[in-house]
């Protein structure tokens, strides 16, 4: 599921007990620590300041307080830690929303074993975890943002030629291997480009990197993004 040298720490926030029972199975059989489960947003939360986990497996429709409301609270509190939103919903609303929040992935319950496996490896290279299908709703209504007029901002100034050429390669989904291989660097130092991006436009993942590109026309409709 990633690096087997550090298994994730992970909490999982559902309201259905049968559901998390079979995540945390998956996960412990992939050799992961399962270090807390949470019935709502409030109570994952709590379990995220108490335990700093690597990543939080989080679904929506939750009592007291949802999973999107959850995001928003524990991105603005604790900003370093993943999300990755596990829902039922394939509403459109909800997915755009997830990434406005700060989650750096997607995932609908009606995926296989493999495809969980495989989504949440991209975390470890750095791409969002989102199935293609889900990619593309998300690039189409970057795309429409885009033909509405995009417009330059002034952070995107504050970035280097080489930001600037990391953070098109970004936009058009490369990975930060394919961006290294394509721009003759280290893949330590795309990393390092592409937290520095992050910071200088006060974005919180390449999703909203991507968002950004296409909003101040870096990366046109027309472009392969």
């Amino acid at each position: 599921m990633c690096r087997r040298a550090r298994a994730r720490r992970e909490p999982l926030a559902d309201d259905h007990a049968l559901f998390r029972a079979g995540i945390a199975s998956l996960l412990r059989a992939w050799g992961h620590e399962v270090v807390g489960e949470a019935g709502n947003g409030l109570e994952a939360l709590e379990l995220v300041r108490t335990l700093r986990p690597d990543l939080v497996l989080m679904d929506i429709t939750m009592p007291e307080c949802n999973g999107l409301e959850a995001t928003r609270l524990i991105k603005a509190e604790l900003p370093e830690t993943r999300i990755v939103i596990v829902t039922v919903s394939d509403h459109d609303e909800d997915l755009f929303e997830a990434i406005k929040s700060g989650a750096e992935g997607y995932l609908l319950k009606d995926m296989d074993e493999a495809e969980l496996e495989s989504t949440l490896n991209a975390l470890d290279a750095g791409e969002p975890a989102l199935s293609p299908r889900l990619a593309a709703k998300i690039l189409d209504e970057f795309a429409r943002l885009g033909r509405e007029g995009p417009r330059r901002d002034q952070e995107r100034d504050d970035l280097t030629a080489r930001e600037r050429e990391v953070l098109q390669l970004v936009a058009e989904g490369a990975t930060n291997k394919e961006i290294a291989r394509s721009l003759y660097l280290s893949e330590h130092t795309v990393n390092f480009h592409v937290k520095n991006i992050l910071s200088k436009l006060h974005l919180r993942n390449r999703a909203q990197a991507v968002a950004y590109a296409i909003r101040t026309g870096l990366v046109t409709p027309g472009d392969d993004a």
